[in-house]
């Protein structure tokens, strides 16, 4: 969606002249979108306050949604914990978290408005409820969600801090020598595919993911490794193994399809997520076991290891 900026909205704040285009959805939420660096201004990223100029060319990547089509629907999810502060889900391969690109009626957001109807966060408006953080459609694993306000700014501030303890699980293709890797390497949208993240030093930000190897599988070329986020930024631990030429299996957005292992999704998994709680103002932490899919792969790996 591509706005260019005309006479009469000279000087106009950022954030007021997208309210006042896109009626639909709160400044809070285009605040948000901004400060996400999801909207820029002639291929730059800029603040909520920027006053326009003239011919300014204003790029918005992400809202493709009207509240209208965001309708509740009974679709089963996994709650491993609820309090009157927070929801923890345990989400399924395949599962969108919120509405968009098409897809309006079968995403996380959609199940919860369905069981949660008016006991979520209201920040993110209709469009996000509850939502704080999100992670891919593909990717299993665990996500927490709040129920009030107080919850989602107190769980949104460790987020922009860094101290939530985020651990993943993913198999890769190739063999890490070392045991232990930080990748330390900024990360933007792409500019050939707007839809990809890659490693690059244009309007990004810094990212930082730190790699352990579980397992490595020398008969298949394959290794097992844990990844502890420092830093989160979309598609993360993909566009970093990537980088360093090892991507995810099954990723076929940034590798290509295995001709042994014809996976459908790439193998990640949220594993665990640890963070203090908004109101009981402890360290609470949460774990998923690895999926069957992933759980059956990794034991055709072993297999041929002892081969």
């Amino acid at each position: 969606m591509l706005y260019v900026v005309d006479e009469k909205s000279v000087g106009t704040r950022l954030d007021i002249y997208l309210s006042n285009n896109l009626k639909e959805y709160t400044r809070s939420y285009i605040k948000k979108i901004i400060e996400d660096k999801e909207i820029s201004v002639n291929d730059k990223f800029v603040k909520c306050g920027y006053s326009l100029k003239l011919n300014d060319k204003i790029l918005v990547n992400e809202i493709n949604v009207k509240v209208s089509d965001i309708e509740p629907k009974k679709i089963d999810i996994n709650i491993i914990y609820e309090d009157d502060d927070i929801i923890i889900i345990n989400k399924e391969k395949g599962m969108t978290v919120h509405p968009g690109s098409g897809n309006f009626t079968d995403t996380l957001v959609n199940s919860l408005l369905f069981s949660h109807k008016d006991k979520l966060s209201t920040i993110n408006s209709v469009i996000r409820p509850g939502i704080v953080h999100r992670i891919d459609k593909d990717t299993t694993g665990i996500l927490v969600v709040a129920k009030n306000d107080n919850a989602h700014k107190k769980l949104s501030e460790q987020f922009k801090e860094h101290t939530i303890k985020r651990e993943y699980v993913a198999i890769v293709k190739g063999i890490l020598k070392e045991d232990n890797i930080t990748i330390d390497q900024p990360i933007g949208r792409s500019t050939q595919d707007r839809k990809k993240m890659c490693v690059t030093d244009k309007n990004s930000r810094n990212c930082i993911t730190h790699i352990t190897v579980l397992k490595r599988f020398y008969n298949s070329k394959m290794t097992l490794i844990k990844a502890t986020l420092e830093t989160g930024r979309t598609h993360q631990i993909r566009v970093h193994m990537k980088y360093i030429g090892c991507p995810l299996l099954g990723d076929l957005t940034y590798g290509s399809e295995n001709k042994f292992f014809k996976v459908k999704g790439h193998m990640l998994h949220a594993r665990l997520l640890g963070f203090i709680h908004p109101s009981q103002n402890k360290y609470v932490e949460f774990e998923s076991k690895i999926p069957v899919q992933f759980q059956n792969i990794l034991n055709v790996l072993e297999n041929k290891e002892k081969n």
